[in-house]
């Protein structure tokens, strides 16, 4: 098996799925903004960089820049690879990108190719190029890509995103990720973004998808997503990667907790890292076992890879895995259906954080904190409390719900 074969000639696993030629919002940007974006798609380091920033903090303007990304994004391949900590998957991710990055793409297609065929013969405007005869949706060659810094040649291009826990205490995070990747800084094919999670559970933070699309819209061929060490039921991973690989290493666990293990559910491909160490049959073991028991709905049977990350021994072997199962969901016309089984959950989460934003802006500085000590005092119960705030900030603003009574002090 090939890995350079596992991508399609415009860089996604998803040819079929029809591309939307009206998400027309650069119009809502300021001049400044516009020219960000420009110098984004054009291969500037340091415009992903502050871009992703700025989705990453909040910035004012943040979802503007992402509904005028939106539409450029949807070729790039998303891998998600989690596990308990000490699994050895930064070692394997940084192992991984340097093999991605010596393969050459298939069918190498520049960026100027990738933006003008989805032009409509018309010139009307399209997803990659919404003001064609303004010169907005700019389309760049990969000469014009290198100038800004964009990696000169035509091997697969990657980005690396490195979720760290943070300090329930202090609110800081030590994004040490990143230092096992240090070789990789100074390829221009290879974008390292580390981000705290922010108190977010799940295994991502909060912004990650977010920072996802944005890496995406940037023209990367391949995203590798890596989860904050996880235990059993942190599985945000599988409603945004593509693919989803679980590592595993010999003497985590008996066999009950192996099977009752939610994070065993998730897995495309399972990776029994450091196999070198005794116990790792074991292991291949329980989830043979595991598999036994129930197939998954797609059909689908995870395959077992053995690495030695340390040493890079199966790193190949992976990549061959992954192009296996994306070759398979082609097959099997299973990439939109994946894709809308990830959106619908995805959907969902943006829906529940805008309502949650709108309900703390409404609340104000200080409410919180005021109607927490009435709950604490047994002055009001907290399940009345949430239906008054949900119903004035939905149906309240109607006049049909009474208003939010916030007692002060």
């Amino acid at each position: 098996m090939n890995v350079g074969n596992s991508l399609s000639p415009e860089g996604s696993i998803a040819p079929n799925i029809p591309v939307c030629r009206s998400l027309l919002y650069t119009d809502r940007l300021n001049v400044s903004d516009q020219f960000l974006i420009e110098q984004l798609r054009s291969g500037d380091a340091r415009a992903l960089a502050r871009v992703i920033s700025m989705v990453e903090n909040r910035t004012p303007g943040w979802s503007d820049l992402l509904k005028a990304l939106f539409p450029y994004t949807g070729r790039a391949r998303l891998i998600g690879l989690t596990g308990a900590p000490g699994a050895g998957k930064s070692t394997l991710v940084d192992h991984l990108a340097r093999l991605y990055r010596r393969t050459k793409r298939p069918h190498p297609v520049s960026q100027r190719t990738r933006d003008q065929s989805l032009q409509n013969q018309d010139g009307a405007p399209t997803l990659e190029n919404p003001h064609p005869s303004t010169g907005s949706g700019q389309a760049f060659s990969r000469t014009e890509r290198a100038k800004n810094g964009a990696p000169n040649d035509d091997n697969y291009t990657v980005g690396i995103i490195a979720v760290d826990p943070t300090s329930p205490y202090t609110g800081g995070a030590i994004l040490g990720d990143r230092i096992r990747m240090q070789e990789h800084f100074s390829d221009p094919g290879i974008y390292i973004r580390s981000m705290a999670t922010r108190g977010s559970l799940g295994g991502l933070a909060r912004t990650t998808a977010d920072v996802a699309t944005v890496l995406d819209a940037s023209g990367r061929d391949l995203i590798l997503i890596e989860t904050v060490g996880v235990g059993q039921d942190e599985v945000d991973i599988v409603r945004l990667a593509d693919v989803t690989v679980v590592i595993l290493v010999p003497g985590m666990g008996d066999d009950v907790q192996t099977i009752k293990a939610g994070i065993m559910e998730i897995a495309d491909i399972f990776v029994i890292n450091k196999s070198d160490r005794e116990g790792a049959e074991h292991v291949e073991r329980e989830i043979r076992a595991l598999q036994s028991l129930a197939g998954r709905q797609d059909g689908w049977t995870p395959p077992i890879v053995k690495t030695v990350a340390s040493e890079g021994t199966g790193v190949r072997e992976l990549a061959d895995a992954i192009a296996k199962y994306e070759e398979y969901l082609k097959k099997e016309n299973l990439v939109l259906k994946k894709s809308v089984q990830n959106w619908q959950e995805r959907l969902v989460e943006m829906l529940r954080d805008a309502m949650l934003e709108k309900a703390r802006e409404q609340l104000g500085d200080g409410a919180v904190a005021r109607l927490a000590a009435e709950v604490a005092e047994h002055k009001r119960d907290p399940y009345t409390l949430v239906d008054e705030i949900a119903s004035a900030g939905g149906v309240g603003k109607a006049g049909s719900s009474p208003p939010l009574r916030v007692n002060s002090e």
